[in-house]
Order: structure tokens, then sequence, then C-alpha cells
């Protein structure tokens, strides 16, 4: 892996940026920001494939267009099952994280994770936003309701635990979410910005429980939810506060893996924050990759308003520096490069251990 001596500011910059595109084509725009930003790593969307054959092209040509800078991207999906499939149709659901734990059986569990992380590893996939470690409070349609595997935090510990080390065990970096808990409210965090007015002993003794666990037992990241915290932070959201990355997470559950925000372009931060104050808070909070899928004006403006914060003294390079070796530290662990061949996944046999599971649930 490269020397973080070697990498100018704007490439340090540019591996603390995940960001997705529109449409199922690797266009101008696309090129732009593997080739000019330098971005770190891309998050895709079903919206971004129309077959299985289609999806393993488009992380080819991302992998092969980024193969000339120094640092290989993280290729990383939303892949939970239940409502939160991103694989292509051909390839058949797994459920429910609630529906699955509902069985009490936890080789079940595991032989999910086992798939999900070999399915994604053999397509090219090396990072996954899974699994939810909330605890489910609301009814199944709720934004997060049966994605969450109890509403028992014991059962979130056993099931979510397992989960992640078999993703990880599978060579895909497990990223462990929502932090530090969207059990806390009933609102979506797509549309609302919601403030939950909990003690902190009350939090830690149940939302923040299964993810202090997940630390102990070697989570390589966490993404950040957008959530205010009264008794942390009365007017920052958990994905943009200092208090709550800084001082919570990295020194009091000494966490030194990677801290994702959740996706900056939700509506919640976009209306109350604007892009240019969320990219600001997101990059001094301490947070080491900033999500965002904006428009094309507001995107390239959004990279160049960090690059002017970080020539002007706004962001310290050492900060920078910070982050980018944890990044570097991550991607040097998982040995994940753009010439790494990968040959995709035999789909029949797939579905076939795919539908075993469905059968019992």
């Amino acid at each position: 892996m490269v020397n973080i001596n070697d990498l100018t500011l704007e490439e340090k910059l540019g591996q603390m940026m995940m960001v997705g595109f529109n449409g199922n084509k690797i266009n101008d725009r696309v090129k732009d920001l593997v080739l000019k930003y330098k971005v770190g790593g891309f998050i895709l969307y079903k919206k971004n494939f129309d077959s299985y054959e289609q999806m393993l092209q488009i992380i080819r040509e991302l992998k092969e267009i980024n193969s000339t800078n120094k640092i290989p991207l993280f290729i990383a999906i939303d892949q939970e099952g239940g409502r939160v499939n991103r694989m292509p149709q051909e390839i058949k659901n797994l459920p429910s994280a609630y529906n699955m734990a509902q069985t009490g059986n936890l080789d079940l569990i595991k032989e999910a994770a086992k798939i999900t992380g070999e399915m994604l590893y053999n397509s090219g996939i090396n990072m996954n936003f899974a699994p939810v470690l909330d605890i489910k409070r609301f009814k199944n349609k709720h934004a997060i309701g049966d994605r969450c595997y109890s509403d028992n935090k014991d059962d979130v510990i056993k099931y979510g635990l397992e989960t992640m080390k078999e993703i990880t065990n599978n060579k895909v970096i497990s990223v462990i979410k929502h932090f530090p808990g969207h059990g806390l409210t009933s609102k979506d965090t797509h549309f609302f910005l919601p403030v939950v007015k909990k003690s902190m002993d009350e939090i830690e003794k149940e939302d923040i429980l299964p993810f202090k666990k997940a630390i102990e037992q070697g989570a390589d990241a966490i993404m950040v939810g957008h959530i205010i915290i009264n008794a942390m932070s009365k007017t920052l959201p958990a994905s943009l506060s200092r208090k709550f990355i800084g001082k919570y997470i990295r020194k009091k559950l000494k966490f030194n893996g990677l801290v994702i925000t959740d996706d900056l372009k939700m509506r919640a931060i976009r209306f109350v924050y604007g892009y240019k104050l969320a990219v600001r808070q997101a990059f001094t909070s301490g947070s080491d990759i900033i999500m965002f899928r904006f428009d094309h004006k507001d995107e390239k403006n959004a990279i160049l308003q960090a690059y002017r914060m970080a020539k002007y003294g706004l962001i310290k390079e050492g900060r920078v520096n910070t982050s980018v070796k944890r990044i570097l530290k991550v991607k040097e662990k998982y040995a994940i490069s753009d010439t790494c061949e990968f040959n995709g996944i035999n789909v029949d046999e797939i579905n076939e251990r795919i539908q075993r599971i469905r059968d019992k649930v």
C-alpha cells in the first residue's frame, strides 16, 4: 500500500469521500470523480445496473479507471436482505434480519451472512453497510423496523455480531450501523432530523451497547446516523458532531476504526444545514469517510469546499492524515485491489442456497 507521505493533500481528501452516481453507465462525471478528484470509494445502488452482468461490468470499469491512481477503491453497497436489497433481480433476496431472528436459529443467520459475504466478494464488492445494530422499537414499516434483529438488545448483540464476523470472514468490510441507534426515534432521517431527549445513561445501557460490544469484538467500521442526542450535542446530529465522534466514539469507546457518515444527501441534513455547512461539519467532526450523492453541481462544489477548507487551514492536514492512515490500514487489511480478478458468482447455486434459508423462515 502507498505511503501517506507520497500523497498530495488533494489525494488525501479524495480518500475521505465516498460518492454515488445516477444511471447505469460510467459517464464523464463519474470518470472525473475518479481521475480528477481521486475519490476513495463508490456506493452502488440497484438503479446502477439492470442485470448481474451489468453490475459486474460497472464494477470492473470503476476499478479499471482507478487503476492509474495510487490507492484502490472501496466498492460499497447496502446489502442487508429484506427491504434493503441492492442485488440485481436475477438473485433471490434473503429474508429480513428480524424475520430470520424470529426463528431463533443462529446457524441460519450465520449462513445468510456467509452467503452475503461470498456473493459480494466474488462480485468485486469489498464493503457492506451491514448489519443493522439498532434495537427494534417500531413496526416493520418504520424506516428501520424489520431491518433490526430484535427489540431485545441481547439478541441484537448475539445475531448482529455473528453477522458482522461472517461478512468479514469472507473478506468484505462490515460497516455496523446506525450509531448511536436508530431505534431511539420513530422518525425517518431520510426526511426528518430527530431529536432524542433520553439521558446518555439510558442510551448507553440499551442502544449503544450493541455497538460497544461490536467494537470490543473488532469492528472495522461504524456508520453514524443523523440523530441529535440532546445530552451530547443539542445543535448537531451525531454524524456531524465533533463531540460525539471525537470525545465519545474515539475516546470513551476507544474505537480506532473507520467512522463513516450516513449519506449527507438525506433531506434531513440537506434542508436543515445545506450541503456546504454539512460538508464542513462532516470534515471537522472527525469522521474518516464523508458519504454524499449530491447533484452534479453541488457535488463538485462540495469537493471544492473541502479543498478550500484544507487550503485555508479550516481542516488541519494532521487531522486529514489521521483519517487517511485509518483508510489505508483497512484497505491493506482486506487486500483491496483494483487489479484483482473476480469472476462473479454462480447465480443458480447462490439462489439454491438462499432458497433453503427462505424455506426455513
